[in-house]
């Protein structure tokens, strides 16, 4: 083969741009281009990195030397180039303002099935949040994990049982480049651990304009056992899952220090990511000669904490011995705390030795703001924090909620993309989204339910020769694989349940009367075809006891042709799947679904919902654009309830859903069917896209954070200074305040209380005083702050006034005193309380 020419080179660095910016995972202008490189190889992979590696130098000249080919590769690169450097909304929108960049920290980032370090939800959220952020222009850096294994492959046995294999992620074959210094020595950092250092690998991942870092520990100057820190997402026992979170947080601190990458916002996504909040504390120690407290007040104003557990068992605890065995010296050398200090930090009790540390509450600690992840999640989660408050009543609980979103061009089909095209135009989710409901609701029938046959249609196809594939690699007789490329109809009613297979997910309520399911599958007037898809965790006996009983099921004879299990759930049998159901079946027990993404996937592609009351569904429901399971309440596990529920779901199925599917007018058209598709699509699909929870993360969250932030750290944080001295004459003597004498009296339609309040050696300007009444029937709670008056306080006792309207009783109100202080985020940065009693 001849020497390239300077032409040919300059062609290969633009495709190698090209394929290592994953932008190409959900802009789709490059796949004709990977396809003609490797068809075969790009159509199991959908890895460009893949197949630009993987061609044969013969085949690379041939293209090259075709001036189409060279014309595509040079209009692609500067497409992309304009994409990732233009003007986006962020700019447009705030051209001045205090954030100049946020650095996200999350264990797993679902990007693209090429770049497999994720497990599910959490993982799924964070990479849709870095791609909208990049759509949106907001300054959002990624810093994560690079597994060597990442989350495990499920194989179904020909007995039914799940099967899991962990193959390697080969370095070579990702669309990651190692993160290089400015002499080209790739970037390495240490990190001290009992005993041993260990050294981190530094790489890089480009996201459109966002880019995302990620470390890895098998470097071969490590100690063999460390080489495996990040060998595994999830797995092993606590101490390797503390040592991996130990390297997210302070070794991505130090990663971002290295690159001299200064944000003033840190989103920590879940509560593995809390030690970042001492790693920016600890620099901030460094770089201003301030003690551990000035300094953790200062940062902790840029730190967010997004929590996505709906069970307190969900939170990653340590032991006390484990903490002081890894962070012992780095406490007492770095922080220059002692132990019991930072112990506090993750304890309800601060002072009890056996308590362990709770990780989500040092990221509640190291935070000034927190949210669920759902309305309802909020609600959840404020019960789940409120012995952190202690006597503070659960609405008053620092915890907001933004409510997750799907980053919808990544999950589109392309005839979906092409009608919300034709109808809101290209450039539709890289900015506002104020009037794309509307026109979607302009949609004649026809092109609606057009869409709908065609991603129905393609769905069968991929599963036939999916479960093919699958049949084959278990052992299965040629004939039950030929059969298996001519299972469904593409004209038939298609649900869809792909989920983790645990518990609380309820999998198996569909099997609750296995009978009646099969009489629903096998209607011959109005026969319904079902494809269900999910992993259970290897450790989860329970959950692998349900995907049996599933394989199982769909392998009767009475089944097979209405029914399939696809194994191996992942992002790409997840893309299928959203862009072809005709409705998403979602079945946890409330209120454990913090919020689910997965029924979000559907809106764009016209599928609908039919789903528990729990997450985001439990705000998005209405009759116009699903259907609604359960009686939104919380029931436990309570199996007369899931009986009750199972029930209502068949029902739902047999005489709701069906019916309205083969509803046809003389032209073949399920009018009410499409009625209700246009209005899922219309009013869900902008409302839970990630363009709208990023826009919500940046203006509720991240733009008062890096202002915060900034106010804090002037002058070598000298107001974080004053509030640290606050905080610690509070910790001294608002044990000693307490209540005098209370006198209420009512005139006309008011009800007028004076109240006295002794603050020993508290200043006034310090404590708060308030009225408050709890929510009674109709009327919400009610909290309005009462007067101080000079006039009638002395130097041992203040007075305070207030009135309210008599229309509630006045036994309903009780005065209460709460910290106050310039900035400060109360109850989360000062947690005391007193009630007048």
């Amino acid at each position: 083969m001849n020497e390239p020419t300077p032409a040919d080179r300059t062609a290969l660095e633009l495709l190698r741009r090209l394929a290592l910016d994953l932008r190409w995972s959900w802009n789709h202008a490059t796949d004709a281009l990977w396809s003609r490189l490797e068809p075969d190889l790009w159509e199991r992979t959908r890895n460009p990195w893949v197949v630009l590696r993987t061609v044969s130098p013969k085949r690379l000249a041939q293209l090259l030397a075709d001036v189409q080919f060279r014309t595509q590769i040079d209009r692609l690169a500067a497409a992309s180039a304009e994409a990732t450097q233009n003007t986006a909304w962020f700019q447009r929108t705030y051209p001045s303002c205090a954030l100049t960049r946020v650095a996200y920290f999350s264990m797993e980032f679902m990007l693209s099935e090429a770049l497999p370090i994720y497990a599910g939800g959490l993982g799924n959220v964070a990479g849709d949040h870095m791609k909208a952020a990049s759509d949106l222009g907001i300054p959002v850096i990624g810093v994560g994990l690079l597994y060597q294994q990442g989350y495990f492959r499920q194989v179904i046995g020909r007995d039914g049982s799940q099967q899991a294999f962990f193959p390697y992620n080969d370095p070579g074959q990702l669309p990651v480049r190692p993160l290089r210094t400015a002499d080209g020595e790739w970037l390495r950092l240490r990190l001290q651990l009992p005993g041993h250092a260990l050294w981190l690998r530094a790489w890089q991942v480009a996201v459109g304009r966002s880019q995302l870092y990620l470390l890895d520990s098998n470097d071969i100057a490590n100690h063999p056992a460390h080489r495996g820190i990040t060998s595994e997402l999830y797995g092993g026992g606590s101490e390797l899952r503390l040592q991996q979170e130990l390297v997210l947080g302070i070794g991505g601190w130090r990663l971002l220090e290295l690159l001299n990458l200064r944000p003033e916002v840190c989103h920590l996504n879940e509560g593995h990511a809390a030690f970042v909040a001492l790693d920016r504390a600890r620099a901030f120690m460094q770089e201003n000669a301030q003690p551990f407290d000035v300094a953790l007040a200062v940062t902790r104003a840029g730190n967010l904490f997004t929590t996505h557990t709906a069970v307190p068992a969900g939170f990653d605890l340590f032991s006390p011995q484990l903490i002081e065995q890894y962070l012992g010296r780095y406490a007492a050398e770095q922080l220059y705390i002692p132990l019991p200090k930072l112990l506090a930090l993750g304890r309800r009790e601060p002072h009890n030795p056996a308590e362990p540390f709770n990780m989500a509450y040092l990221a509640v600690r190291g935070s000034a703001a927190i949210n669920g992840v759902s309305r309802l999640h909020g609600e959840v989660s404020r019960r789940i924090f409120q012995p952190l408050f202690e006597r503070w009543p659960a609405v008053d609980v620092p915890v907001s909620h933004i409510t997750n979103g799907i980053h919808t061009p990544s999950w589109d089909s392309s005839t979906a993309d092409e009608l919300w095209t034709d109808a809101c135009g290209k450039g539709r989710w890289i900015g506002d989204l104020d009037s794309i409901g509307e026109r979607i609701r302009e949609l004649p029938d026809q092109r609606v339910w057009a869409c709908r046959s065609s991603g129905r249609s393609a769905l069968v196809d991929y599963a036939r020769e999916r479960l093919a594939l699958q049949l084959a690699t278990s052992g299965a007789t040629a004939e039950e694989i030929e059969t298996a490329r001519h299972l469904f109809r593409p004209d038939v009613l298609t649900l869809g349940f792909a989920r983790r297979f645990a518990g609380y997910k309820r999998p198996n309520l569909l099997l609750h009367d296995p009978e009646r399911l099969v009489r629903l599958l096998t209607n011959p007037q109005q026969p319904v075809q079902l494809i269900i898809a999910g992993k259970a965790h290897p450790d989860d006996e329970a959950g692998q006891a349900l995907v049996r009983e599933w394989v199982r099921f769909v392998r009767r004879q009475d089944v097979r042709a209405h029914a399939m299990f696809l194994d191996d759930y992942d992002m790409l049998l997840t893309e299928q799947l959203v862009q072809g159901v005709d409705v998403w079946i979602n079945t946890p027990r409330r209120p454990w679904e913090a919020c689910g993404t997965s029924g979000m996937k559907l809106l764009v592609n016209g599928g609908l919902n039919l789903s528990e009351l729990d997450g985001w569904w439990a705000e998005a429901y209405d009759p116009q654009v699903g259907w609604a399971l359960g009686d939104g309440r919380e029931h436990d596990e309570d199996a007369a309830w899931d009986a009750v529920e199972a029930a209502q779901l068949l029902e739902l199925l047999e005489t709701r859903v069906v019916p309205s599917f083969y509803q046809h007018d003389p032209q073949g058209i399920p009018r009410e069917w499409v009625a209700r598709v246009r209005e899922s699509m219309a009013r869900l699909t902008p409302v839970y896209s990630a363009n709208r929870s990023a826009r919500e993360y940046l203006q509720q969250c991240y733009l008062p954070a890096a202002e915060n932030f900034q106010t804090r750290a002037r002058n070598r944080g000298e107001i974080g200074a004053q509030m640290a001295a606050w905080l610690a004459t509070l910790d001294y003597n608002w044990g000693a305040i307490r209540f005098g004498e209370l006198r209420i009296h009512t005139s006309e339609d008011r009800h007028h209380f004076t109240v006295q309040l002794h603050l020993g050696a508290l200043r006034p300007e310090s404590v708060r005083m308030e009225l408050y009444a709890d929510a009674s029937g109709a009327e919400p709670v009610f909290r309005i702050p009462m007067s101080r008056t000079a006039d009638l306080s002395t130097a041992d006792t203040q007075v305070y006034v207030g009135s309210v309207s008599a229309h509630r009783p006045a036994s309903d109100y009780t005065p209460r005193a709460i910290p106050i202080y310039p900035g400060a985020q109360v109850p989360l940065e000062a947690p005391y309380i007193l009630w007048q009693r």
